[in-house]
């Protein structure tokens, strides 16, 4: 069985937490593999219809939602239509 490797699709500007999203203190490497995955086009666990709203906004310039559903909560990672900002919120947060 082969393995797909995963490359970036766009810019993710200046990269921050939300406040409730630091004060989980995630593991570094847990933030780098969730921001990773949305870097690479991975939308996560979102439902199949905002997936292909990202796969389109990814070619026509809007913004990109990710969701993951991890042990520690529920994250969002959004970056702007202009790719000059990607934040990682909790999901109540947004």
């Amino acid at each position: 069985m082969g393995f797909r490797i995963l490359r970036p699709l766009f810019p993710l500007g200046d990269v921050y937490l939300s406040a409730g999203a630091a004060a989980l203190a995630l593991d570094p490497a847990e933030i780098d593999r969730l921001l990773n995955r949305h870097h690479c086009g991975d939308w996560g666990d979102l439902g199949d219809d905002d997936k292909r709203a990202n796969d389109l906004d990814l070619k026509e310039g809007g913004r990109l939602l990710s969701r993951y559903d991890i042990e520690a909560g529920s994250f969002y990672v959004i970056t702007e239509w202009d790719r000059s900002v990607t934040t990682l919120m909790l999901r109540e947060e947004y």
